[in-house]
């Protein structure tokens, strides 16, 4: 009696080479390069130049029913598929080598996307295609005013980038650093003795404003900001 075993063997051989031959075939898809994309900075600015004339949110232009400003629309046509951007339609489309499929079409004349905007958009559908809304419809965020050193809103501003960094403000600088520093800016001059005694001594919250405000009021800050013209003018003060 002859085994079955060889017979077997082939058997499975057969049944699961089409498999791995199906499985070897199809490319593993590059890993993000760089961080994930953001809609808002990346990708809008991208699809409002190449896509969103023929698929945007202008219904009497729009062509094939198919729009791209709007998430849910674009997945539900299969136009993006988060997660998958090589079975995104988009995708598939942006790439054909057919004048006839490729997007944007030849006739629009808005140009291939280069290499490096398709990985952006391959990158942004595989971090899961996220749309943001428009920067001028979202509520404005109120700011952190817990922070006593906190004065104005560009002190706001820097003190929110340091803490995203994880660094922290440098102390407040001493009354005679901050003068020379103020007047040598919006002068070229360093203060007076007696300037540097009376703002050390001046105890006003308002001391810091009221100085700024005397030394850009002051005939030397004109000066100062016109010392560039002066020089190409050859301006010099003399009796001639």
């Amino acid at each position: 009696m002859r085994s079955v075993l060889p017979t077997l063997v082939l058997w499975l051989s057969l049944y699961t080479a089409p498999v791995y031959s199906q499985q070897s075939s199809v490319p593993n898809p590059s890993p993000i390069q760089g961080p994930v994309p953001t809609f808002n900075r990346d990708i809008r600015p991208l699809l409002s130049d190449r896509c969103f004339f023929c698929h945007g949110p202008d219904s009497a232009k729009r062509e094939a029913d198919l729009r791209l400003d709007d998430r849910a629309a674009a997945i539900a046509a299969g136009a993006i598929v988060p997660g998958r951007p090589e079975d995104s339609a988009m995708i598939q489309r942006i790439v054909s080598d057919d004048a006839d499929s490729v997007m944007p079409p030849p006739h629009a004349k808005l140009g291939r996307l280069t290499s490096a905007e398709v990985q952006l958009l391959r990158d942004w559908i595989r971090g899961g295609a996220e749309y943001q809304g428009h920067w001028s419809f979202l509520p404005v965020q109120p700011g952190d005013t817990t922070a006593a050193t906190i004065s104005g809103r560009i002190d706001q501003l820097i003190r929110g980038q340091l803490t995203a960094r994880g660094l922290q403000p440098q102390p407040v600088a001493a009354r005679e650093t901050l003068i020379r520093r103020l007047s040598f800016d919006l002068t070229g001059l360093p203060p007076t003795p007696d300037a540097v005694r009376r703002f050390s001594t001046d105890t006003d919250p308002q001391a810091v404003s009221r100085l700024v405000d005397q030394l850009l009021s002051s005939p030397r800050y004109g000066e100062r900001m016109a010392v560039d013209w002066l020089d190409v003018a050859r301006y010099s003060d003399s009796f001639g």
